[in-house]
Parts: C-alpha cells; structure tokens; sequence
C-alpha cells in the first residue's frame, strides 16, 4: 500500500465535493432527528366547577410512544386517576433507528472515502477494485436513503397523529372525565430531517456519475491515463 500524501486536488472535483456535502447532510440527517425530545399535554377537567389540569406524556428518539406514560406535576392528584398507568400509543422506532444507524454509517463511510481522495488517490484511480466498489456503494447508499427516508417520514406521520389531538379519544380515563388536547412540542426539526433524507438520496443518485467515470465500466482501457487528465499531474522524475 502506497505511503499517505495529501492532495486536496480531489476536493475541487466533482468527486471529492460531493462527498464533503454528503457527509455534512448525513450529519443533518443523525442529528435532526437522534437529538429530539417533546411532550404532549392534555388538559383535564374533573367536574364542571373545576380547574383545568394538566397531565403530560414525554417522548424522544427512538419513539417507542407506548412505554412514554402521562405524568402529573408534582403532589397534584388529577381526579383521583393514577395517569403512570397510560400510555401513548405506537413503537416507532424500527423506522427512527434505521434511519439513524444508516446516516451514521454513512457518516462513517464519507470519512474514510475522503481519506482515500485526498490520500491515495492515485492508488484509487490505478486500481480497478476501489473505484467499483465504491460505485456500488453509492447505488446501494442512494436505493438505502430512498428507503430509510421513506420509512421514516411514514413514522413521522404517524407519530404526530399519535401524541395531537386523537390522544383525548384513546385515553381511558377521558371517557368519564372531560379532557381537551392541550399542545405538543413542534417537531420542525423532525421535518427537517425527512428533508435531509431525501437531500442524501439526490446527492448519492447524482455522485453515482462521477464515481461511475472513475470504474472500468466507464473507460475499460487505459484508465489510469484517462484520470491524469482530473487535475493531478503525473510524478515527474528526479
């Protein structure tokens, strides 16, 4: 394996300036979605005569929405209901893991192909196997955030209809007593990371060209004279 030299060449192609947006996106993409935390609050009326009470149920990633029961503030007895026994309904956190889990391995991934570019990259473009394989990687990368991403913003769908205003007709306890749909916490950066999902999936689709040309697929003979002509000039003799 050839020694380390960096040349940062490879970022001013198309090739290389892709990936530095693919790996920020994925970092967007993880972030947005991992780092949320809301509540849902209902208001509760025990009788006609009385006060307005509030009752809240806390959820975060990953969104397991069954196990996030109601809490009541401290030392207040809400009509004389034991609300720890209720839960929001849904498990969604298949879809917020897996999308997750894929954009942080996309992270991942971004790092070591950008060592590659700025590193070895005329070992990458003189061999036949690199270039391949990371063209396979971004076809499958693309086909994965058109999935996740699809998954995931189902999920989110959901999720918002779990914890507004169909909680008050789920709830057990609100059959008796007289409940209003108080607020939930804005799930805008929710929706920003469905946003950057599908951003990915475009950035992915559209780099799958440029690390086609660097494949044998794209110049079966002589290839590696073929990739001189990227900005990188050939080592010139002592």
């Amino acid at each position: 394996m050839s020694s380390f030299q960096l040349n940062l060449n490879p970022l001013k192609e198309p090739l290389g300036f892709i990936k530095v947006l693919e790996w920020i996106a994925a970092i967007f993409a993880f972030a947005t979605c991992g780092g949320y935390k809301g509540k849902t609050e209902i208001l509760v009326k025990c009788s006609p005569d009385s006060e307005n009470k509030t009752v809240t149920a806390t959820f975060a990633y990953p969104f397991r929405l069954n196990q996030a029961s109601f809490q009541t503030p401290a030392n207040v007895n809400v009509c004389n209901t034991d609300w720890k026994h209720y839960v929001l309904l849904g498990d969604y956190s298949s879809s917020a893991q897996f999308y997750v889990t894929f954009a942080v391995f996309i992270f991942l991934y971004c790092i070591a192909a950008l060592l590659v570019y700025v590193g070895y990259i005329n070992m990458y473009r003189d061999n036949r196997k690199l270039p391949m394989i990371d063209f396979v990687v971004t076809l499958v990368a693309t086909f994965l955030w058109l999935v996740s991403t699809s998954a995931w913003a189902k999920a989110l769908t959901d999720i918002k209809i779990a914890t507004g205003h169909n909680i008050v007709q789920e709830l057990k306890p609100c059959e008796k007593l007289t409940c209003y749909f108080g607020s939930v916490t804005s799930m805008g950066s929710l929706n920003v990371s469905v946003i950057f999902g599908f951003l990915n999936m475009i950035l992915w689709g559209g780099n799958a060209w440029f690390v086609y040309k660097e494949t044998s697929l794209h110049s079966p003979s002589n290839t590696s004279a073929s990739h001189n002509q990227g900005g990188i000039p050939p080592p010139s003799g002592i």
